[in-house]
């Protein structure tokens, strides 16, 4: 059944870090991630007499818009796509891939067409490196991905878990800086010195053998040690393409004095420049915070307390 209108809010997801950047077992990157309430990429699509797109990410929306059209072969009617806010661009936070999925998911919608994240994520290339960002688009939670086989597809998501509800996720945006994408991306992996086979190894036990077991059991330094490891080793691959274990200095003093306060799992999500921390409640977190700005090292940064979320994308079609 066809729809009017279709709103989508697709939720910013957290790239906790890559299991293997070695690849001698034939697959490649692997990575444990997380879905998190905000910042998020809400957009309406209507029919239209002719096809626009109005609002932030206008130019790349259309794009997509056009592509997934084509894609679907819809050229009997026009669009009017709406883009009311987006996760910021090139910060971490898979900007990309929401605004991808969320628009195709709203052409499938409103079209009456059955809705299918993993093939639109390989149609409009998304993807190509890690599932993380696919995979939260129906479903939220904490996930890992198996890496990148012999084929196209997005990597096939393994596992996943729901977030704790009482944790929080700690953000730290540097809105100054933009993380490497596109061909910088590419360069900058192909730059880079070969992973050592015994890093991927231990990256793949602390995630199977801590990180989930801990969230499973709620157990947040459990769970942060691991991904703090996990960040440490991912970081130290990632210096000579970013000038440090951060994208962005300042971010990274913030990170680490969350982490001298008290704060869990302290990272960098994908190129950044967004760091993140854990804390066990929204008290916890409102402390820690009010904590760093006390000590000054702010000034600049855009700080956030955000949620785990454990659903994905939500698609709305008011009236039906």
């Amino acid at each position: 059944m066809k729809s009017d209108v279709v709103n989508v809010l697709a939720p910013a997801r957290l790239h906790l870090g890559f299991l293997d950047m070695n690849g001698s077992l034939g697959r490649l990157f692997g990575g444990i991630g997380m879905a998190v309430s905000a910042p998020a990429t809400r957009l309406t699509l209507t029919r239209a007499g002719a096809t626009t797109v109005e609002g932030p990410d206008r130019t790349r929306a259309r794009w997509h818009l056009e592509a997934i059209r084509s894609h679907l072969s819809i050229s009997y009617e026009h669009h009017h796509l709406v883009i009311h806010e987006v996760i910021p661009s090139h910060s971490g936070l898979g900007s990309g891939t929401q605004i991808a999925l969320a628009v195709a998911a709203a052409v499938r919608t409103l079209e009456g067409l059955p809705l299918d994240p993993d093939g639109d994520a390989e149609f409009l290339g998304r993807g190509n490196r890690s599932g993380v960002g696919a995979g939260f688009f129906l479903n939220g939670g904490v996930l890992v991905d198996g890496g990148k086989g012999k084929t196209a597809a997005p990597p096939p998501v393994i596992a996943r878990l729901p977030f704790p509800p009482a944790w929080r996720v700690i953000l730290v945006l540097d809105p100054s800086l933009k993380g490497l994408a596109g061909s910088a991306e590419v360069d900058a992996f192909a730059a880079l010195p070969a992973f050592p086979e015994r890093d991927a190894a231990d990256i793949c036990r602390l995630v199977l053998m801590q990180a989930l077991p801990a969230l499973a059991e709620a157990d947040i330094t459990g769970f942060g040690a691991a991904i703090s490891d996990i960040q440490r080793r991912v970081g130290q691959h990632f210096t000579p393409a970013q000038g440090g274990p951060f994208a962005s200095r300042q971010v990274g003093e913030a990170i680490m004095a969350l982490g001298a306060l008290g704060a869990h799992g302290l990272g960098q999500s994908s190129w950044g420049p967004t760091g993140f921390a854990f804390a066990a409640s929204a008290e916890e977190a409102e402390h820690l915070v009010r904590r760093l700005k006390e000590g000054g090292k702010t000034e600049g940064l855009d700080i956030r307390i955000v949620e785990g979320r454990n659903d994905g994308a939500r698609i709305e079609t008011p009236g039906r």
